[in-house]
């Protein structure tokens, strides 16, 4: 996890306008933009247990359908392990579910350790890790445990004879999909896509449900790791196919897999030999990102790793069919989430690779959602099954405005849809329900970091004291947001750009940024 002993550089790039080509679906930026109204949102700062933050962005799925929230919050007590710290800030983190306006704090394993929270379910069920208080030997860092939290109590879900497991979903039945370590030393390294991280011992993808670990095994070589998991109890993850290292990257094949609760089914990938899930819906659809054939290299790939950077597109496994998304004109593309209608969002590149946008894949074609604010950049985080769609508009490595785009666009900047005088500007949003409620994260105008809830104005939350229920149009929108956002929190400072580098993924993915295999990431 980053932290400020750990911050990487971060090179703003200066990039030029470039054309969208023609054939793809697209936002003309200098046609007037159509009619649109929007909602007003209640917003609600989740606040801190002590600390100087708190956060959504490492989360896969941070809020739930029934609207109940989980993320990860500093306490006051600096971290034990520092400099070795999930904190940013490296004070001792613990997770929260926010609740019908309450904030409560989920506990760890032992009582002055970290732990963060990875999905929720629509009973409030919430799954993640935990450190244990140890230290692992062969690695000097903490220990941690794959954990549940359900009924005012934690559950420490084992591993498989390793130092090491991690839950990383879980579904409404209580099923919950991660990895854990067994205790024989591995060749090879997965780690960098099962959350990245490196492990020295072998590591195997689980289903846990009822105090019963599965091992679901590999698809043939000696990792492989669970991340998502669905309603049907199908899960998906990455998986080595061998142990042949192919010259192009120096790792064996890497290609997702689908757990349909008798044996891993390959979905194989493009051509290339690195390929790795980022979603799946209750239909079984599962979407990702792969290499192509030959695994060319690029300056910003989407599969970036201690193999370099490598040229990637995102797609769409349905029922035994794999169908490349494309890109907007450029090299790359990254698939973020998919719904049950098997429509994706994520972000991709336009000619020349140094911008990207904000895209909607549908019925077979990509839709370029555009930018706001004059900002370079987008990027998709999440999508509900109305077609609302929420992320954050970026300078192409940091994200700066959150925004939302429903009913055909335009994009519209989250901020001018919440009251004023809130302290907070909205910087990403990470999730959306399928009742309109989002998960936003924001920064205040001294760099720290808040959490909020956006809950919509609408015929669906009717009653709520403070909402405004009048609808606010295109126009005044992009006034409103002018308006709203602080100088501070526009340009924020070198610290608070590092906290906010890596939003769409799950928040242990930066842990062991500090070995230096991994170049900036771009949103």
């Amino acid at each position: 996890m980053k932290n400020r002993n750990f911050i990487l550089a971060i090179t703003i790039a200066v990039v030029t306008v470039l054309s969208i080509p023609t054939g793809l679906a697209a936002q003309d930026a200098t046609a007037p933009a159509k009619k649109a109204w929007h909602h007003h949102y209640q917003f609600v700062d989740l606040g801190t247990f002590g600390g100087p933050s708190s956060y959504f962005n490492f989360t896969n799925r941070p809020l739930n359908g029934p609207g109940a929230a989980t993320g990860a919050s500093d306490t006051s007590d600096l971290d034990p392990f520092a400099p070795n710290c999930l904190s940013p800030d490296c004070y001792v983190w613990h997770p929260f579910q926010w609740k019908d306006g309450v904030l409560i704090d989920l506990g760890t394993l032992t009582a002055v350790n970290s732990g963060g929270p990875n999905d929720i379910n629509a009973n409030g069920v919430v799954t993640g890790i935990s450190e244990n208080g140890m230290i692992d030997p062969s690695t000097g860092f903490p220990e941690f445990d794959a954990v549940v939290w359900k009924n005012g109590q934690i559950i420490n879900l084992g591993t498989f004879g390793g130092a090491f497991s991690y839950g990383a979903a879980i579904n409404d039945r209580g099923q919950v999909a991660g990895f854990a370590l067994n205790a024989i030393p591995d060749s090879f390294d997965l780690g960098d896509f099962c959350q990245n991280f490196p492990m020295p011992q072998q590591m195997r993808a689980f289903i846990w449900q009822d105090g019963v670990i599965q091992n679901l095994g590999t698809l043939g070589g000696t990792d492989s790791c669970a991340l998502y998991i669905n309603q049907r109890g199908e899960a998906t993850g990455n998986s080595f196919t061998n142990s042949i290292i192919n010259t192009s990257t120096g790792l064996p094949t890497i290609h997702p897999f689908l757990w349909a609760g008798n044996e891993m089914v390959d979905l194989g990938s493009l051509g290339g030999t690195i390929a790795t899930v980022s979603a799946i819906n209750n239909r079984g659809q599962v979407g990702g990102n792969s290499s192509l054939v030959g695994d060319p290299k690029s300056q910003f790939g989407c599969i970036p790793s201690s193999v370099g950077n490598l040229k990637c597109h995102p797609f769409l496994w349905s029922h035994g069919a794999l169908t490349d998304l494309g890109t907007l004109g450029g090299d790359n593309g990254e698939l973020n989430a998919i719904n049950d209608a098997g429509s994706a969002v994520g972000k991709a590149d336009l000619p020349g690779s140094l911008k990207h946008d904000a895209f909607l894949w549908k019925n077979g074609e990509m839709t370029d959602l555009g930018t706001q604010d004059g900002d370079p950049c987008s990027n998709a985080l999440s999508l509900n099954s109305k077609g609302q769609i929420v992320g954050g508009s970026s300078d192409c490595f940091t994200f700066l405005h959150a925004f939302l785009w429903e009913d055909g666009g335009p994009m519209v900047d989250l901020n001018a849809l919440v009251p004023s005088g809130s302290g907070l500007t909205l910087t990403e949003a990470t999730s959306v329900n399928d009742r309109g409620e989002v998960a936003a994260q924001g920064i205040l105008t001294n760099g720290d970091t808040h959490t909020a809830l956006l809950i919509p104005c609408d015929e669906n939350h009717p009653g709520i004291e403070g909402c405004d229920y009048s609808m606010v149009d295109a126009a005044e929108v992009a006034n409103n947001a002018v308006a709203q956002r602080s100088p501070l929190a526009i340009l924020p400072n070198m610290d608070s750009l590092a906290r906010t580098i890596n939003p769409s993924q799950n928040w242990f993915r930066q842990r062991y940024r500090m070995l230096g295999q991994r170049p900036p990431l771009r949103h």
